[in-house]
This record gives structure tokens, C-alpha cells and sequence, in this order.
């Protein structure tokens, strides 16, 4: 695959060409700049804007009234004169980016107990959604039953999201072979044929198990039937391959896509440049983001972050750095992100001060800063091979106001075995157990090939290391 090129990446920058790079800057200032697109949805009315506008102001307060003192059922009885059908929905939709998946089985229960409410295959779909995405496959199943058990028939959207939770499950062939039996099932009932969003669920999730030969299989179906193959398709199956490393394939799908007059979109450029760059296949990388500078496409923050991190896995800083110049230059404002992506990338370019700098200038800022983003910090120091430093920033938590997760106790194990430093490794376990912190298996797999690397020995048996080697407490971290 060639693509054309008539402008080339130039490495030589320097540090001060980001005004919010530069030693003792604050955070850029919002840029007068603004990114438009055309939207391809409908206009809608007036009226419905106001009533789509009134039901998200409703759905907020509900969000901000929901707590261990008021718990929802208690908030919806108090606004159960406005609260409708509209509003549960939308309730589904906000628990479930939370992981208070439970708060939407009590949503739906006290729904089901109004006068108004009428068994809808709508609300089962998106609840089954949102279950899958938890990783609450029987429950997503229990709401299917639950469904049919109402007197509701299933149509293809709900059989999509059935399909779309098991793919969820952690045992990927098992929900794979699960997935495709649906598919055939779907076939054979007039109402839950396959439709193009179900074609597109399976092929993004075929490609993601690396079976190039299914993936073909279940093209030419998709050409027998009445649908085509749109952006999103190929975009799932491209993305999806080229996270698994496999560019081969990832360029046939990209040609096919051209043979079929299809253009390329923002999520195209973006994921070419990512799965390049993760092969350091930089010329092609280099290649893709001057097509998209031609197009009518804009680049994202996502095109630049990518670009970032993965010089800095190679460790080419000027050619980082000038990614960081080319955003300045285009009025691109950085997100946490960014900052994140920067942070990594001088760490693994041994610039330690420098990820030091832009930190400590994002805590003095006005911006807040997400654990995320303490969790770069600290990897940059574990990678460094830094355990003292990153545990006075882990013991400086509470100042900035941040509360550590999961994640940052697993940079923590591995580099406080490593160094074999047994005090700090016992500090951090009695600060995961005060913190209700209990590791799951992977977590002590990993931690246990960081013993291996380093022959470390473990510390004295206390009673958070003893919640490591029980299996009954061992849950997702």
C-alpha cells in the first residue's frame, strides 16, 4: 500500500516552541480557535431541543441527589410526579458509565412499578447494554429472560445487545462461539434479522480474535446480503487489527475500503496513525497524518497524543517535541490527555525532569488533576528506576487532592518489589488495606513475575498480604 506524501515531519525543535511547555508557564489559555463538523442528523424542532434540554436538566439532579444517604429510591419517589420513561433511559445511560451498574436494576424495578410504564424492548436493550459492558453477562441474560417473560417479542436490537455483552465476558472464544450461534438464530426469525450494526459487532470482534479467515467468511455474507459494508465497518475491523499488530491485514481491509469509494474519517486517520506508530512504522505514520492534513478531515487531540507517545517508546524526543510545536502552531488546546502522554514520553526518554516539571506546573494550575495522571507521574519514576521518589509523590496523594486506585498500587508493587525495598512494600499493603484495596489474580501474577525478575522475597505475612493467596477475595481491580 503507497500513499503520497508532499511534506515531510522536520525533528529539529526546540523545548520553548510550546508556550505550554516552557519552564514556569502556566496552562495555555483557552484558545478563540473552534473545531466545527458537519452533523448528519436531522435538525430537530425547537420544541424538542427544550424537552430533550428539561429531561438531561432532570437527569442531572436525579445524578447529583443518588448517595449512600439518599439512596435512588428515594429520590425517584420524591420526583415521581415528572419522572417518565424518557428520564429512566437517560438514567440507564449515566449509571452506566459509572460502575454503579446495581443503581440501574433499582431504577428499572421502580419503573416497572408506575402506572405509566409500559414494557418496551428499548429500555431491555439498552439495560442488557449496559449490563455487558459491566461484565454482567448472567445479568444481561436474567433481562432477556425478563423481557420475553413481559410479553415482549426480541427484535434485532436487543439480540445486538446480547451478542455485544457476551463479547464483554472475559472468556473470549467461549463468548466468540456464543456470539455467532445468535447470529445463525437471528437468521431464522423474521423480526431479529441481522442488520448491519450486527455484522459490524461481529466483524470488529472476529478481527479482534485474529481469525482473518472468519472475518472474510462473514464479509462475503455481508456482500450476499441486503446491507454494505459502511465506515464503521471497516473502521472496527482496521482498529481492531491493527491493535493486534497485524498491519498485513489491516492495509487489505484499507484497500477494500477504497475499492468500495468509501472516504476515510477522522477515526480512519486516527487509527492508522496509532497502529503504525505502536510498530514504529514511522515513515507510514508520518505518511497517514500529512493525508489527513490534505483532507477535509481535521486532526483531533487523538492524532496528536498517539504520535506523542509513541516517538517517546522510541525514544525520539525532537521528534515528539516538534508533534508538541505543530499543535501550538494549529491552536490545539491539550487535554489531560496530553499531559499524560507528554509526562510518558520524557520518562521513557530518560528526561525525568522535564515530566517533573510539566507535573508539578499541572498542580499548581487551576486544572484538577486526575489519578490518571498521578499514576504517569508515578510510572515515570518506577520506570526510572526512581521507588523513592515515587513513594514521596504516593505520600503526597492527599495534598493535590487525589485519591489513589487500583492502578497505582499495581506501579507501586511491582517497582517496591523490584527494588526489593521490603519497608515500602509493607507501607503500601497496609495502605491498600486500609483503602479496601483487594488484588485480583492478575494483579498477583504480575506481581509475582516482578519477584521472579528481581529474586525478591516476600515481606512477613501481614494481614494484607494474607488477602493476596485467597481466592474467595479476589476481585476486579
Amino acid at each position: 500500500m503507497s500513499i503520497s506524501f508532499t511534506h515531510s515531519l522536520q525533528p529539529n525543535c526546540s523545548f520553548n516552541y510550546h508556550p505550554w511547555l516552557r519552564p514556569g508557564s502556566l496552562l495555555p489559555e483557552r484558545p478563540t480557535t473552534t473545531i466545527s463538523c458537519n452533523s448528519t442528523r436531522i435538525v430537530r424542532k425547537s420544541s424538542l431541543k427544550r424537552d430533550d434540554s428539561d429531561a438531561q436538566q432532570l437527569v442531572r439532579l436525579l445524578m447529583r441527589s443518588f448517595s449512600d444517604k439518599e439512596p435512588p429510591l428515594k429520590t425517584l419517589n420524591k420526583y415521581v410526579r415528572v419522572v417518565r420513561t424518557e428520564h429512566c433511559f437517560l438514567l440507564f445511560e449515566e449509571l452506566g458509565k459509572t460502575d454503579k451498574w446495581l443503581q440501574c436494576l433499582e431504577v428499572f424495578r421502580w419503573m416497572q412499578k408506575q402506572r405509566w410504564y409500559v414494557a418496551d424492548n428499548g429500555v431491555y436493550s439498552k439495560l442488557i447494554s449496559v449490563m455487558g459492558k459491566k461484565g454482567q453477562t448472567r445479568m444481561a441474560m436474567w433481562l432477556f429472560s425478563e423481557m420475553r417473560n413481559s410479553g415482549c417479542r426480541a427484535d434485532t436490537s436487543v439480540y445486538n445487545a446480547l451478542i455485544t455483552a457476551h463479547l464483554h465476558s472475559s472468556d473470549k472464544p467461549k463468548a466468540l462461539a456464543k456470539a455467532l450461534g445468535y447470529f445463525e438464530k437471528m437468521k431464522g426469525i423474521e423480526r431479529c434479522k441481522p442488520n448491519i450494526v450486527t455484522y459490524n459487532i461481529l466483524l470488529r470482534a472476529l478481527a479482534q480474535a485474529r481469525d482473518v479467515q472468519k472475518v472474510k467468511g462473514l464479509f462475503k455474507d455481508l456482500d450476499e446480503s441486503i446491507f454494505s459494508p459502511d465506515i464503521y465497518t471497516y473502521n472496527g475491523v482496521m482498529d481492531a487489527y491493527g491493535k493486534n499488530g497485524m498491519i498485513r491485514e489491516m492495509e487489505s481491509m484499507l484497500g477494500q475500503m477504497k475499492s468500495k469509494q468509501i472516504k476515510p474519517d477522522i477515526i480512519t486517520f486516527n487509527l492508522l496513525i496509532d497502529s503504525y506508530g505502536k510498530k514504529q512504522e514511522f515513515d507510514k505514520m508520518e505518511q497517514v497524518f500529512k493525508s489527513l492534513l490534505r483532507s477535509k478531515e481535521r486532526p483531533t487531540l487523538p492524532s496528536f497524543n498517539s504520535m506523542i507517545i509513541n516517538y517517546g517508546k522510541a525514544r525520539l524526543l525532537s521528534k515528539a517535541e516538534h508533534v508538541l510545536s505543530k499543535m501550538t502552531e494549529m491552536k490545539y488546546t491539550p487535554n489531560f490527555i496530553t499531559y499524560e502522554s507528554i509526562i510518558l514520553m520524557y520518562g521513557l526518554c530518560d528526561c525525568v525532569s522535564r515530566a517533573q516539571d510539566m507535573f508539578d506546573r499541572l498542580v499548581n494550575s487551576e486544572k484538577a488533576v486526575k489519578v490518571s495522571t498521578f499514576n504517569a507521574m508515578l510510572d515515570v519514576y518506577c520506570m526510572n528506576g526512581l521507588p523513592m521518589e515515587a513513594h514521596k509523590l504516593f505520600e503526597s496523594a492527599n495534598s493535590i487532592g487525589l485519591v489513589p486506585n487500583s492502578s497505582t498500587y499495581k506501579l507501586l508493587y511491582k517497582a517496591y518489589t523490584k527494588a526489593n525495598m521490603k519497608e515500602l512494600l509493607e507501607n503500601l499493603l497496609k495502605h491498600m488495606e486500609k483503602d479496601g484495596i483487594v488484588p485480583n489474580k492478575r494483579f498477583f501474577l504480575e506481581a509475582l513475575g516482578a519477584f521472579c525478575s528481581s529474586k525478591a522475597s516476600l515481606p512477613e505475612p501481614t494481614n494484607a498480604t494474607t488477602a493476596l493467596t485467597r481466592p474467595k477475595d479476589l476481585v476486579e481491580t
